[in-house]
């Protein structure tokens, strides 16, 4: 293969518009990379090489200490006017020193990288006004909530250069550790690797028992990889690697070779795989076991007792790990289980690494013990008898039922308050995942057997194994408009960008406004 990796700079590189110089790329990428893809599964006797870009052959270097103080992200500061509670972000350009002494282009919102984490309780009216000071288009997805498609800051809620966008909605959820980023068709890929992205919190008001106090027992933790050049510059890997970049850096809140001091006797970690292509399965490096006590959408009814949990890009997990005083253990990520993949190696498959030292003080504070049931409301439960629809998608290559994105096509129409059975397949032996906006689905089970307990409880992102099916369970409750569609795709996110990526419309029997495609 040819060509030398795309450098990625606060500007964008000459010559052109950046995000339209990235879609050329991916346009250009794509058949090379299937044509390989498809040779090795088919069992050709070629090398890794024929398959991958360089950047998923290159090993993680980690970093000789760990040592960098965990940066917190703050707690974006908000204003209740007129019962509505107003934050506000801006997406900006910046420079971030993400290895020691060298100072990196990066985007962030309210600052250089990354973003401020917003928190606001169920029943709570909340806005957030945007503001876009980048050199060009983005938007701001909210990602794993339940609101009005015309809020959920998808490819049609663009936020032109020097434009704002004030999306406003009531928070109707269960507690859970949800995200932000951007999602504009085609760039959403670059946008969140150069560094936009934020936690967003949610609470309901029920007592948990779990540690609550935010930043010091309670922590927001992203990881997420990078390739840097020998200036310090981000780099998106130029030559089609199948799945998307695999970075050789790998960054714990925006820094490598982070520590954690802890100060109590447990401590929750809020873990989310901000990784635009990279599975991660986190473990602890002495093979302690730890406590499952959430996924994307909130509490499980009750913690799961476990050693590992493997997170594709998009999900997250909260744990809860035990410490003794003056001890110390790091959080790895373990060679992760792709699945039946054609080349494991060549998807990050055989890659393991620190992330983040957890180093506890001499004396520390008491801790509750983690409750063993937990506080899940029978309300926000979903019966599969109650299905109405069960529908099939079929994920291969760029495409989602032999269809790639079309931003004019509505791909399906469901009606408010039905419940619906999904049947993903991922037909490639490279790995995909499944993202819904709106909704949070139960995996009924994979290929007819029982989930893993890390694929319990209220999910909106899921990993898909090679040649394997997933049911998956929701419920469409509310939030009929036949104008604005929402997204399902994979959250691999060249393989969104690329038009791994459909479109639906909630409606009350209302036709919507653009095309629909035939059903399935």
């Amino acid at each position: 293969m040819t060509g030398a990796p795309a450098r990625i700079d606060a500007s964008g590189s000459p010559g052109g518009h950046p995000s339209d110089r990235r879609r050329t790329h991916l346009r250009r990428a794509l058949p090379a990379a299937l044509v390989a893809a498809s040779m090795l599964a088919g069992a050709a006797a070629c090398s890794a090489q024929d398959v991958v870009g360089p950047s998923s052959l290159s090993p993680v270097e980690a970093p000789a200490a760990f040592d960098v103080p965990l940066p917190i992200p703050p707690l974006a500061p908000s204003t209740v006017v007129d019962g509505i509670r107003v934050f506000e972000l801006t997406a900006q350009e910046g420079t971030s020193e993400l290895l020691p002494g060298v100072r990196t282009p990066t985007w962030g919102f309210n600052g250089d990288m990354l973003g401020p984490t917003l928190r606001a309780s169920r029943g709570e009216r909340v806005a957030v006004k945007v503001a876009n000071a980048l050199p060009e288009p983005t938007t701001v997805h909210w990602h794993g909530m339940h609101l009005p498609a015309a809020m959920d800051g998808g490819p049609h809620q663009m936020i032109e250069p020097g434009g704002t966008w004030r999306p406003e909605w009531t928070i109707d959820q269960p507690a859970a550790t949800l995200w932000y980023h951007p999602h504009p068709h085609g760039s959403t890929e670059e946008h969140v690797y150069r560094g936009l992205a934020g936690f967003f919190l949610v609470e309901d008001g029920v007592p948990s028992g779990l540690p609550a106090e935010y930043g010091v027992d309670d922590v927001p933790v992203v990881v997420q990889d990078k390739r840097l050049d020998a200036d310090g510059r981000l780099e998106l890997d130029s030559d089609g690697n199948e799945v998307g970049l695999l970075g050789s850096t790998v960054l714990t809140n925006g820094v490598a070779g982070a520590m954690l001091d802890v100060t109590t006797e447990l401590v929750r970690l809020r873990l989310l795989n901000g990784s635009t292509a990279r599975v991660y399965d986190f473990a602890l490096e002495d093979g302690r076991s730890f406590w499952h006590v959430a996924t994307d959408g909130g509490l499980l009814p009750e913690p799961h007792e476990t050693d590992h949990v493997r997170l594709s890009p998009g999900e997250r997990a909260e744990i809860v790990v035990a410490m003794a005083p003056s001890s110390e253990t790091t959080l790895v990520s373990r060679a992760p289980d792709l699945g039946d993949v054609a080349a494991p190696f060549a998807f990050g498959g055989n890659d393991t690494f620190p992330v983040l030292r957890l180093a506890a003080g001499a004396s520390l504070r008491q801790s509750a013990p983690v409750p063993q049931r937990q506080a899940v409301e029978p309300g926000d439960a979903v019966d599969p008898d109650d299905a109405a629809v069960t529908r099939r998608f079929e994920v291969q290559d760029r495409s989602i039922n032999g269809r790639t994105m079309d931003m004019d096509r509505i791909d399906e129409t469901v009606h408010v308050g039905d419940t619906e059975i999904w049947e993903v397949t991922n037909l490639d032996r490279f790995p995909h995942n499944w993202h819904v906006h709106d909704v949070q689905f139960h995996v009924l089970d994979v290929d007819g057997a029982p989930p893993s307990p890390e694929l319990a409880g209220r999910k909106d992102t899921v990993y898909l194994e090679p040649r394997r099916t997933y049911r998956l369970l929701m419920r469409f409750e509310d939030y009929a408009d036949p104008d604005s569609p929402y997204m399902v795709h994979c959250h691999l996110l060249l393989h969104e960008d690329q038009g791994l990526m459909a479109q639906f419309v909630v409606t009350d029997g209302e036709e919507p406004a653009r095309s629909h495609a035939a059903g399935h």
